[in-house]
């Protein structure tokens, strides 16, 4: 009988629910639900579920707004500039990020290599290990030891190499062999040794000038780096120990585009006109002057000088003079390296100027303006030059300034060559002999250089300035040669900084959406269960027999 009524009751319920249509069911269900809502197992679902959803929201929204935006940091280079007379280690930094594909450079640490330049090591190129080391060892405190492996060292050999190479190659690849393997035990990244050429030295001048100058970049009100508006370049004068450049952006385009190169920095081409002039340094150009003046002088033992102070004497082989390429053609016919010469100063300004003058070849243009000598075509001067190095190491110690007039020059540079040399050990900022000996032909030599070489005069001469740096930045090509490079590195990007780092992020999202889809599926569950209840319930009440 039992087992009957419960067929019944089956069958029953099966011919009603199937007698309800879709929408009815439809209808009932948020009742059923509603009833079950408010059982305790559910309530506390219902908790779970809200909790989940908020803290989903609330980690998601933290995340995104409190991320930091961090800089990837800072890189280092480290440019050694082998002169001809001595070795200079410059380190630089800028920002990991770059600005328009070239870095934002600065100069963070200096320090001068002991002893002569890497062209006198041409006998022992060996004994050069032991100068670099105390420079190198400063500079490996100055960067981060993490970042050492990572910091990129170049040298670059100027003139001095330069005529190392033409006179003796094996020597001058000696040389550069003996600095590659120093560097091999050196925990940087060395990226070679190799001689630049004197057309690369002058551009890299100019670089370096105009960034110090700010005529790449400036900062604006928001602290950004941008391209000064309609701001002019200037031109660089760099004087060397064997060798001199000059370089400028001329008025109009040139014919000849063999002395101009184009150069792309922060996004912008700027095509400079550049020549450097072999020979022309200060010491290789003084050396030239001793060598005619041994030619001109009655006796080879003795010799007058009118570029020394009065009543200075010093004794120098000929070969300290004569073995140079630069006076190869100027040697006697009886050649002997090692014989002793005595120089007398006779501190005689206008037969110095008349001796300086002889080492120019005024007459081979033809009195053609567009070049001044030696055969050497140049444009006209134009605008603003910064002088730098030998320039303004000469100009400091006439007790000259910045800026000053070419008749104030004159008038220094007469009075200065004038003296004797106990009274110009006394007038001398720094006394060191080598350097105070030569003083009055290095002024001479600039005048003639830059008066009747490039055609600077009275009205122009003013907008020379002779600076030796610009806040703690030297004015030397090393930094442009460095601007240069930086064209070359890959930036890095931004580096982003979230307040949970991402495994934690990713862990508790996928707990908490779990959470909410387990608690939503438990309450459609107790939904469907509480309805099917309520049906059976119902069918029970029509078949319960009277």
């Amino acid at each position: 009988m039992r087992f009957f009524e419960e067929s019944l009751l089956i069958q029953g319920l099966r011919s009603y629910t199937q007698s309800l249509d879709p929408f009815t069911l439809l209808k009932c269900f948020p009742f059923y639900c509603f009833r079950m809502l408010t059982r305790t197992p559910s309530v506390v679902a219902q908790v779970f579920l809200l909790l989940s959803i908020i803290l989903v929201i609330a980690i998601a929204v933290i995340q995104i707004n409190q991320q930091k935006i961090l800089s990837p940091g800072l890189k280092y280079g480290i440019v050694l500039d082998a002169g001809s007379s001595r070795t200079t280690v410059y380190v630089y930094e800028w920002p990991a990020e770059k600005e328009n594909n070239t870095g934002i450079v600065s100069q963070t640490f200096k320090c001068n290599v002991k002893g002569p330049g890497i062209s006198s090591y041409e006998n022992n190129p060996g004994a050069l290990a032991k100068p670099l080391d105390d420079c190198l060892n400063k500079v490996k405190q100055r960067i981060p030891v993490h970042l050492h492996k990572n910091t990129s060292v170049y040298l670059g050999a100027t003139a001095g190499m330069r005529l190392l190479r033409l006179q003796n190659e094996t020597a001058a690849n000696e040389v550069l062999a003996s600095i590659q393997n120093y560097f091999r035990a050196q925990p940087f990244e060395f990226r070679g040794a190799q001689i630049i050429t004197g057309t690369e030295e002058g551009v890299y001048g100019w670089i370096t000038a105009n960034y110090l100058m700010g005529n790449f970049l400036e900062r604006n009100l928001w602290r950004t780096w941008v391209h000064p508006y309609r701001k002019e370049t200037m031109g660089a004068l760099d004087l060397g120990g064997a060798s001199t450049q000059i370089s400028f952006i001329p008025e109009v385009s040139q014919e000849n585009f063999n002395s101009t190169l184009q150069v792309k920095l922060y996004g912008y081409n700027y095509n400079v006109y550049t020549h450097s002039f072999q020979c022309y340094g200060r010491d290789e150009a003084e050396k030239r002057l001793l060598a005619l003046l041994l030619q001109k002088s009655s006796t080879s033992s003795t010799v007058d000088n009118p570029c020394y102070p009065r009543n200075y004497e010093t004794a120098l082989t000929v070969k300290y003079f004569c073995g140079s390429l630069c006076t190869q053609c100027l040697r006697p016919a009886n050649y002997y390296p090692n014989q002793s010469v005595s120089f007398h100063g006779t501190g005689d300004p206008g037969l110095c100027q008349e001796m300086v003058s002889l080492l120019f070849n005024f007459t081979a243009c033809r009195n053609r303006e567009d070049c001044p000598f030696d055969r050497i075509y140049q444009p006209k001067v134009k605008g603003n030059f910064v002088a730098f190095s030998g320039f303004y190491y000469t100009i400091n110690a006439l007790n000259l300034s910045e800026h000053f007039s070419l008749a104030d020059f004159n008038t220094s540079m007469w009075f200065f060559c004038s003296q004797n040399w106990t009274q110009l050990q006394f007038m001398l900022p720094k006394f060191e002999e080598t350097y105070a000996r030569s003083y009055c032909f290095s002024a001479n030599f600039i005048y003639y250089l830059l008066v009747h070489g490039y055609n600077f005069d009275e009205g122009n001469w003013p907008q020379i300035h002779f600076q030796k740096e610009v806040g703690n930045s030297s004015i030397t090509w090393s930094l442009g040669y460095m601007l240069s490079l930086t064209n070359m590195i890959p930036a890095e990007s931004k580096m982003i900084q979230l307040p949970l780092k991402p495994p934690l992020f990713a862990g508790l999202l996928i707990i908490l959406t779990a959470t909410a889809l387990l608690c939503l599926l438990f309450l459609v569950y107790m939904c469907i269960v509480s309805r099917n209840r309520k049906d059976i319930s119902r069918v029970e009440y029509v078949f319960t027999p009277e």
